[in-house]
């Protein structure tokens, strides 16, 4: 949530560009059309519901992902580390959880954000993330809090298992061939760029498709559909769209969320 609320902008950023009709424009030109038209407290549009986001998905993948590591260490016994093999299908499995759990709190999360860009007649106008949720339901139904399920279960099981995975690995590689002390802030910043650099290129196809059935009003549309028409209409490049506020977003998020981590581990808060 700490992260969230960093990075917040270049995530609203980041779902405009996503959601755009035309490619083509740049994550400073969005910020300055966001400023210029809206003004500032706009940049952080949608906050309430990315921190109940974070809240639930990351909460529930972070937790069920260490509380699966530190379960398989004690049985390999002290000084042995797990290997990426079998970090792997436990991050996956906390990642699957985590897209489960936050799905509706991410539904709510991206039309906030691009509530906005919709011409007025189309905005959905919630006033928080609960209001959202609320609204959601009344006007068309529980179910649809699980749109996009499919696409965003998948990005969960890819974000996790190449951010948490790639930040033990680049960790344990720093520790142990560059000679980094484990405890400094300075190891786990390269450990966690590394790992954002790795999620962001992951995850980017996922993330614009899961972006874009979220907004859609179109409850029938699903992962294939979307995929299929953006590939005719767009490119393939539509996939990437968006990967430098992405990694501007997710360099950042990732660093912030694993020294926070990190701290809370050393002072044994919630871990």
């Amino acid at each position: 949530m700490v992260a969230c609320f960093v990075t917040h902008p270049l995530d609203l950023a980041k779902v405009r560009l996503q959601t755009a009709s035309k490619p083509g424009q740049s994550l400073v030109s969005m910020i300055i059309q966001i400023l210029r038209n809206e003004g500032f407290t706009k940049l952080y549009s949608g906050l309430t519901a990315s921190l109940l986001r974070q809240a639930t998905y990351s909460t529930t993948r972070f937790g069920i992902y260490e509380f699966l590591k530190e379960k398989y260490a004690l049985k390999l016994g002290h000084n042995k580390t797990p290997s990426m093999a079998a970090l792997l299908p436990m991050s996956m499995v906390a990642g699957a959880l985590g897209g489960l759990v936050g799905n509706p709190a991410d539904v709510v999360n991206i039309r906030m954000q691009n509530d906005k860009a919709l011409p007025k007649d189309q905005r959905r106008n919630y006033r928080n993330a609960i209001d959202g949720l609320y609204r959601v339901c009344r006007s068309e139904g529980w179910l649809s809090l699980y749109k996009g399920l499919t696409p965003n279960l998948v990005r969960g099981v890819l974000m996790t298992a190449s951010q948490v995975v790639t930040y033990d690995g680049a960790k344990n590689v720093l520790v142990e061939y560059v000679k980094m002390d484990p405890s400094k802030k300075s190891t786990h910043f390269s450990a966690s760029l590394i790992a954002g650099l790795v999620a962001t290129t992951v995850c980017s196809p996922a993330d614009v498709v899961k972006t874009r059935i979220m907004n859609s009003r179109e409850s029938g549309q699903g992962a294939i559909s979307i995929l299929r028409a953006a590939v005719k209409t767009e490119g393939i490049s539509f996939m990437f769209r968006g990967w430098l506020p992405s990694f501007i977003r997710l360099g950042p998020h990732t660093i912030v969320t694993f020294l926070v981590l990190e701290q809370l581990k050393k002072f044994r808060i919630g871990l």
